[in-house]
């Protein structure tokens, strides 16, 4: 009797090695990687093993890791002088910025020469765009309608010259706008690789496809087709200020009647109408910021006062029902709201007695 219990313990924890020991399925093992917090977490688990490694470097699975965790904050990069600033403890991004700022060729001293003609117009995860006006005419840079453009990622100094517009869209460009405060055409490009001009009877935009390696026709919408039978003798105000959230871009007008909106996966253009309570205000400041649940949020910050007051939008409809006040967030200190990313909204503190001048990032993910 003694040696058969015996030999049932031995069974049971024969079977109890052989549950231990079963191998986790990589379904299972993708789901708890995904919920890792930060990316650095991903490469501790790749240097564990190699069957880590390989499931980690699948790009199906770095583009799921990246749709659900947005990219760290590392700084901000000066358009005119390329001077980077790596973000500052406590920030938890503080480390990551400061391997960044070392490793990075934030002088761009690897794109074709002169390095110093060339300036910086949009920067995404990673990436820059950046201009130069055809046969490096400086002078002149504000007032070209089509210039160079380049496309790089200043940390593994790689980039890539986009080919010129080619001609049979060039002409379907009339009389851009030009801004009556500095006398610059109303040309813009921003990442992924779409080139806007407000014209004096239409709005004109194309995208570059790096699949294909050509420019093609996004939008070519009238201004009366967009306000509704607005006469085309009449001209609306310039639209400014890009901001952009959940694959949209919004630019508003001077007087905030109205938000031009370019929906990057319909690749049409629309008018929508902001919160009622600012249209028809002047010198307001705005900052449209992901407020999650595929909802835009919006910051406004009435002039000459030290608070945020703080919209979200129900939907993706258009009319100013659909923005509902959520809070005012107040500050020790006057500020500008200068851009935003994500949820991620960026002001440039005045000078004050708790903080010194400088730049500030508020997450929007904020209590209502």
């Amino acid at each position: 009797m003694g040696g058969g219990a015996e030999d049932e313990r031995q069974i049971l924890v024969h079977r109890r090695h052989e549950l231990t020991s079963l191998p986790i399925p990589d379904e299972l093992t993708l789901d708890i990687f995904l919920r890792l917090p930060i990316p650095a977490d991903l490469v501790r688990a790749s240097a564990a093993c190699v069957s880590f490694r390989r499931l980690i470097a699948d790009r199906s699975f770095l583009r799921r890791f990246r749709n659900l965790h947005a990219p760290p904050l590392l700084g901000f990069l000066e358009q005119d002088t390329k001077v980077f600033h790596p973000v500052a403890s406590p920030h938890p991004s503080a480390p990551e910025a400061r391997a960044a700022a070392l490793a990075a060729d934030f002088s761009f001293s690897f794109l074709p020469g002169p390095a110093r003609d060339w300036l910086v117009k949009d920067m995404r995860d990673g990436r820059v765009l950046l201009d130069r006006p055809p046969e490096h005419d400086i002078d002149n840079r504000y007032k070209v309608v089509f210039s160079e453009l380049v496309v790089c990622d200043p940390l593994h100094r790689r980039y890539i010259l986009l080919p010129l517009i080619p001609a049979h869209l060039a002409t379907t460009v009339e009389h851009p706008i030009r801004s009556a405060a500095h006398n610059h055409r109303c040309c813009e490009t921003f990442l992924s690789v779409i080139w806007m001009a407000q014209c004096r009877t239409k709005l004109v935009a194309f995208v570059f496809s790096s699949s294909t390696g050509q420019w093609c026709a996004i939008s070519s919408q009238s201004w009366s087709d967009l306000f509704a039978g607005l006469p085309s003798s009449i001209r609306w105000p310039l639209f400014f200020g890009r901001h952009c959230a959940y694959g949209c871009f919004y630019w508003v007008n001077s007087s905030m009647e109205k938000l031009l909106v370019l929906d990057t996966r319909r690749m049409e253009f629309s008018i929508s109408e902001p919160p009622h309570e600012i249209k028809g205000l002047l010198n307001e400041d705005i900052a449209i910021v992901e407020a999650g649940e595929g909802r835009p949020g919006m910051f406004v910050g009435p002039e000459n006062t030290n608070h945020l007051n703080y919209y979200v939008r129900r939907n993706n409809g258009g009319s100013s029902s659909h923005w509902r006040f959520v809070k005012t967030v107040p500050l020790d200190f006057e500020c500008l709201l200068m851009d935003s990313r994500g949820r991620h909204l960026f002001l440039f503190k005045c000078e004050s007695s708790s903080l010194d001048v400088g730049l500030l990032s508020l997450d929007a993910d904020i209590p209502s």
